[in-house]
């Protein structure tokens, strides 16, 4: 049995390991800003305001499937896998999933590990949509919440065997 002290040392070093693995998902350049300066325009024609909408879309920042998000979806993978992993070896030992919405699931092992993949594909959709409306920070700082959620459901879940 883990005492509370060992309980908050683990839940404390999984953190920092999870801050430190996606601390790149932190380092954003701003995108570039596109003026009509940028796009050569002869001087004779004149622009008027239903002309400008027919510009060139802004080019996406980064691939989606780039390094980073590579690396912080494999996280978010390996974080779901442990997560599922303590959750089912808790349940086996007659724990409790105090997740209500995870809790009907607990009961088959296939559903319980279905929800946990759902869940990260989820991760990676959500992602996806902020990447497409251009928001890229977001993009990344939804695998680091969910991978950061994760660490904190493992560790509880090994301090609770």
């Amino acid at each position: 049995m883990m005492t509370k002290g060992h309980c908050l040392s683990v839940f404390v070093t999984l953190v920092l390991v999870s801050s430190f693995i996606c601390l790149p998902a932190a380092a954003q350049e701003s995108a570039p800003q596109l003026t009509l300066a940028s796009y050569r325009i002869p001087t004779t024609q004149r622009i008027t305001s239903d002309q400008e909408s027919y510009l060139p879309e802004a080019p996406s920042q980064h691939r989606f499937w780039d390094g980073k998000n590579t690396f912080l979806f494999a996280s978010v993978a390996a974080m779901s896998a442990s997560d599922f992993a303590v959750t089912h070896a808790n349940l086996a030992s007659g724990g409790k999933e105090l997740n209500p919405i995870v809790r009907p699931f607990a009961g088959n092992t296939a559903l319980l590990a279905t929800n946990f993949v759902a869940q990260t594909a989820g991760v990676v959709m959500v992602s996806y949509f902020f990447h497409k409306t251009g928001h890229h920070k977001l993009e990344r700082l939804a695998p680091v919440v969910n991978v950061a959620s994760s660490a904190f459901a493992v560790a509880y879940g090994m301090s609770h065997r």
